[in-house]
């Protein structure tokens, strides 16, 4: 045993002997995904600890002193500056310690834990009619705590300022391992009663007055001079004029002082009316020149963002992802608010005309509907992971992504930034809050590279003297991390640097609270994370990634929109746990490890990294909703392939992974087998197989029928289109393909159906890559013979497989004329019905499980916008995973997840169906539903069997 290994045991031995049952994780499977944040760094902690109450912090505290340990606080790690990670023991509070603890609405103010995540307490305010101000990109990820750390601001910040604002009152724990509440008027112990707290609570006060006194003239002077000056310590909020305020001082000071363990935050009034201003500019030097005439309005948002994120948008989510942007290079978002809705209307068009008569913009619009204004808000939230990974391939970096000066400097700030750019040979990709003259900006920097690292360091050490030459800062609201510490005495004087030190050493006199940070800076180009590494040999190609895997796996930038539980359809696994090893940006840490091969090494042989990625459903979902495009689903498939190469696999992998084979023999007696497998028997070769007994088994068509169904539904009608029938339409539901059959031929698209051929997805998903792409060189050959029909898919998964795991895992170009002519069921009726095509009667609401995998890979061709195009008012979509995803809600050890994951949103809804149609066209979706009805009748239907035109619509919907 190593000393290392042995002072770790030592730490968490005393840890547990102090609080007995706290949650303590060591190793790299458990450390890995916590050594990185969204920043440039990594920094591998010893151990992770996730507290239930302020007396676990304190344990943890009073061991790490007694250790020497050093702790860093973390909420959701979206920290861009390097803030949330540290050597020693990191402290996640977004796991338990998460409750919204009071609210009080006549006095305006909520209590909350360091782990709250914004969005959370936003939706328990709206009830109210309150929300709480400062509103960051990372709103439906990012804590409280977090928020509290970095004293951040937001959107809306040219109406609601910084956070710092907006609190009344911390509950802290000090390094010694105190509990104490920092308020408008000092510090005082939390419990009164414990003589030996109040002293050394009284004793801290008194030091910090002291040093006040000492610098009265020097905070005056240099902290407090423009809006959004984050960098360094907030001492100005201790000067006599402004009350003592310690809160505020401690807001900003990144866990470097004290660990925030709860706070009393202020809440304000939500706006009763508003309206959004889209402004088109040649450039964002041009938009910014516009920034103080429109702030003349008193608008709540002034948001601006250049081309590179809205082309990146439009590439990864479709060209209809981004609507209601006038012509431009460079747009500003501008939001008015007020209490009357024609009055706000009335002052937008004023504006609007105002900055029209000066001449800078392109275009300009009102958007009226909410949600097109959801839909650019979006754009706009997802600016950093946009920008971090373009659509040409190229990769950004933060490091300079928080610089802010006053409003009226912005233009010239920018100008001469864009100069300093240009002087190193980089690019910059800018956005970020123009209204308060913070701007957000990812640059090409190689920090990979010795090389790149010089110019980085070079160009950062420019750019600091630059914005200190505007009159601004280093930090408008990121804090100042490990990113930005070092410049802190290009900003600030020696004095001013030696006041900061003195700060922290009052409250932390032993150097344990994220060290590094601030104070005693670590170096800027310490500890980052990327590195030049070697090729990994893979058998998926990576053709959108430069490193291949190695490219791959580095998407992830750590944003944290797979741990948002508020809107799109990832991480289906992590909303069920709440693990952030079960988050996509945790497998992807992890998967980085492993390609790193510091912490994991044994590669594709490590039993972390399965562990990390068994309980992806792979539901391809991030490939869609990650702003960069992680595709988890297909990084799982190749771990498994690798890991399993020339080893037995679980028992699951033949019997599930070979269905689409095993199904084609069933065929032929299907009604013995079906019996066999409905007695005790079926349960037997169910374990056996690894496949959960808590569900039934679906029951096998017998070839015939498939024959027979679309014998029926032929027709005379030379083909238009290839009717692809699947494995699991052929197997499982025959009947699905006969409604595909009538309904394309009564929207005027006959088809001539192909069967026998198989998609591969069952091997992708278990990893048997070798068999899939046999399997699928075979389909191909089939469906690639010049033809350039439309090859129509209705089982989606199949239709993803086709679209892109065939030729990404292929490489050919056979297989990419194969998946251009791919189209689902829906996307076929979208895009070739008869204009004068009209549907059967529908019914007026339906529940829809739209497939996962053909919301990530068929963008802009979804199932519900199709339902209301033919004429159903009601829409019910059950937005996420339905939580079978293909095998893996068959197997045992995951039926649980399975169905955490269908509690999210479809059990919901099939549990308060109220007579309404269920549609859902993937058969994993249908048989969950099957499975969460029980003994109810309820079935859902494909589309094409609610499109039929030869169903019988005489009796009750099935």
């Amino acid at each position: 045993m190593t000393t290392a290994t042995r002072d770790l045991a030592g730490l968490t031995a005393r840890i547990a002997e102090i609080a007995p049952g706290l949650r303590v994780e060591t190793g790299p499977g458990a450390t890995g995904p916590y050594a990185y944040d969204a920043s440039n760094y990594r920094v591998l902690p010893r151990a992770v600890v996730f507290p239930r109450t302020a007396d676990d912090v304190v344990a943890v505290l009073r061991a790490c002193r007694e250790a020497g340990v050093p702790v860093t606080a973390r909420g959701g790690g979206t920290s861009m500056a390097g803030n949330a990670v540290g050597l020693g023991v990191v402290l996640d509070f977004s796991r338990y310690m998460n409750r919204i603890l009071d609210i009080d609405v006549e006095a305006r103010t909520a209590r909350v834990e360091a782990g709250v995540v914004l969005d959370a307490l936003r939706g328990a305010t709206a009830l109210h009619g309150l929300d709480f101000g400062p509103d960051p990109s990372s709103h439906s990820r990012c804590t409280l705590g977090g928020m509290i750390g970095n004293d951040a601001c937001g959107n809306r910040s040219v109406r609601d300022g910084r956070t710092s604002g907006h609190v009344e009152a911390l509950e802290i724990v000090t390094a010694d391992g105190v509990r104490a509440v920092a308020d408008h008027s000092g510090l005082r112990a939390a419990e009164p009663g414990d003589a030996e707290a109040v002293r050394r609570v009284a004793r801290l006060e008194s030091g910090l007055r002291r040093l006040v006194e000492d610098n009265l003239a020097l905070i005056r002077t240099e902290l407090g001079r423009i809006p959004r000056q984050v960098s360094g310590f907030q001492l100005h909020h201790l000067l006599p004029e402004n009350g003592f305020d310690l809160a505020r001082a401690l807001v900003g000071t990144e866990g470097t002082c004290a660990v925030v363990t709860a706070a009393t935050v202020r809440l304000v009034a939500t706006a009763q009316a508003s309206t959004l201003l889209t402004l088109g500019y040649e450039d964002v030097v041009e938009a910014a020149e516009d920034v103080p005439e429109i702030l003349r309005w008193s608008p709540s948002a002034v948001e601006g963002m250049d081309e590179a994120i809205v082309a990146t948008m439009r590439a990864r989510r479709g060209p209809d992802s981004v609507t209601g942007l006038p012509e431009g290079r460079a747009w500003l978002y501008v939001e008015l608010e007020g209490d009357d809705q024609d009055s706000v209307n009335a002052r937008a068009a004023e504006l609007l005309d105002a900055l029209k008569a000066r001449g800078r913009m392109t275009g300009g619009r009102v958007v009226q509907s909410p949600a097109e204004r959801r839909s650019l808000w979006r754009v706009r939230e997802d600016g950093a992971g946009l920008a971090a990974r373009l659509v040409d391939g190229g990769e950004s970096w933060p490091g300079w992504e928080d610089a802010a000066v006053a409003p009226e400097d912005l233009a010239a700030y920018l100008r001469d930034f864009r100069k300093l750019l240009a002087s190193h040979d980089l690019t910059g990709v800018l956005y970020g809050h123009f209204g308060a003259g913070c701007v957000h900006v990812r640059i090409d920097f190689d920090p990979a590279t010795e090389a790149g690292r010089t110019v980085m360091r070079r160009f950062l050490t420019e750019a600091a003297a630059l914005v200190v030459e505007h009159g601004g800062t280093l930090s408008g609201e990121h804090g100042d991390g490990r990113a930005r510490s070092e410049l802190l005495e290009v900003m600030y004087s020696h004095r001013m640097i030696a006041a900061f030190a003195a700060f922290k050493q009052t409250f932390d006199p032993d150097r344990l609270l994220n060290p590094g940070v601030i104070v005693e800076p670590a170096p800027l180009d310490a500890d980052l994370a990327l590195r030049e590494l070697p090729l990994v040999q893979t058998t998926f190609g990576f053709p959108h990634d430069e490193d291949g895997f190695a490219g791959a796996v580095r998407r992830c930038v750590g944003v944290g929109r797979c741990r948002s539980d508020s809107g799109g359809v990832m991480c289906p696994s992590y909303r069920a746990t709440g693990e952030e090893n079960d988050s996509t940006r945790g497998r992807a840490r992890m998967l980085q490890e492993m390609v790193r091969g510091e912490a994991v090494t044994d590669g594709w042989r490590s039993t972390e990294v399965r562990e990390a990625l068994d309980l992806c459903l792979s539901c391809k979902a991030c490939s869609s909703d990650c702003p960069v495009g992680v595709d988890m689903a297909t990084y799982k498939a190749e771990f498994l392939h690798q890991h399993y190469k020339g080893r037995l696999r679980p028992r699951s992998h033949y019997s599930l992974g070979w269905l689409p084979k095993t199904s084609a023999l069933a065929g032929y007696a299907a009604r013995p087998i079906n019996a066999l497998l409905r007695g005790p028997l079926g349960k037997l070769l169910a374990r056996l197989g690894g496949v959960t007994t808590q569900r039934r088994i679906p029951a096998f068509a017998s070839r015939r029928a498939l024959r027979k169904t679309l014998r029926a539904a032929g027709t005379a009608e030379p083909a238009r289109a290839v009717l692809f029938v699947d494995s699991f339409t052929r197997a499982f539901r025959p009947e699905v393909a006969g409604a595909a059959s009538r309904v394309l031929a009564d929207a005027g698209i006959s088809c001539a159906p192909q069967d026998g051929l198989c998609c591969g997805l069952t091997w992708v998903s278990t990893g048997q890559l070798s068999v899939a792409r046999r399997i699928m060189a075979r389909t191909v050959a089939a469906l690639d013979t010049g033809d350039d029909r439309p090859i129509i898919v209705a089982e989606p998964s199949c239709a993803a497989a086709l679209k892109r795991d065939v030729p990404e895992l292929l490489g050919t170009e056979a297989a990419q004329r194969v998946a251009s002519r791919v189209q689902t069921f829906t996307g076929a009726l979208a895009d070739l019905a008869d204009e004068g095509w009209s549907p059967p009667p529908l019914p007026e609401s339906v529940v829809l499980q739209t497939h996962c995998h053909e919301y990530a890979t068929f963008k802009g061709r979804r199932p519900a916008d199709l339902l209301r195009r033919l004429g159903v008012r009601s829409v019910d979509e059950a937005e996420g995973c339905c939580g079978l995803a293909g095998n893996f809600g068959f197997e045992a050890e995951h039926y649980d997840t399975s169905m955490a994951v269908a509690d999210l949103a479809l059990k919901p809804r099939i549990d308060n169906l109220d007579g309404r149609t269920v549609v859902a066209d993937g058969f994993s979706c249908a048989t969950q539903i099957d499975h969460l009805a029980g003994d109810r009748d309820i079935r859902a239907l494909h589309l094409a069997e609610l499109l039929d035109p030869a169903a019988d619509r005489t009796g009750e919907t099935p």
